[in-house]
């Protein structure tokens, strides 16, 4: 079982933590959230994004990850990232907590989420259906006033090698 959780956080008021958990390699894996500070009873978009890179904000973790080369689409379809969460909706106070499993989202193997950023959107994800060539991309979800960077979490245990897209040298850096 492996566990991580990524703080939200940005330059709005919108917060809160995102948990991800993973029996093995070839299960699902669980995504639990709960969220704050976003307009009240509205439809939002949640994206993995490529990189773990937030020093200019939010808009430095890139587009959507995507190793599959696939257009953009809903969490159930079968052409999609593999960063496509879909929407979450929010209570008449901003607030979302929710539950999901996603087969595509790994926390193990090559393509890992590990160390990359969850996107909170400011709009509605169109999942690909819109008219216009952005929707392919992007799902029109609009700004990015959160995200935070996918960690692992305390409490993790590990059943099985983790094949991690990272792997430092034993030997430190080479000069050549």
């Amino acid at each position: 079982m492996v566990k991580a959780i990524a703080t939200v956080r940005g330059d709005s008021n919108v917060h809160g933590t995102v948990t991800f958990e993973q029996y093995d390699e070839v299960a699902p894996t669980t995504i639990t959230w709960n969220l704050r500070g976003n307009d009240p009873n509205s439809d939002r978009g949640f994206h993995i994004h490529e990189f773990g890179d937030n020093t200019n904000g939010c808009t430095s973790a890139g587009p959507h990850f995507n190793p599959f080369g696939k257009t953009h689409g809903g969490p159930s379809d079968l052409d999609r990232h593999v960063g496509d969460l879909g929407n979450f909706r929010t209570d008449s106070e901003g607030a979302s907590v929710g539950v999901m499993q996603d087969k595509l989202i790994k926390l193990m193997g090559p393509e890992s989420v590990i160390g990359r950023t969850i996107v909170i959107h400011a709009g509605c994800d169109d999942l690909g259906r819109g008219n216009n060539v952005e929707s392919k991309k992007t799902g029109n979800a609009g700004g990015r006033p959160a995200c935070g960077v996918i960690g692992f979490a305390t409490g993790k245990s590990v059943s099985s090698p983790l094949h991690h897209h990272v792997k430092p040298s034993l030997r430190g850096p080479s000069v050549l």
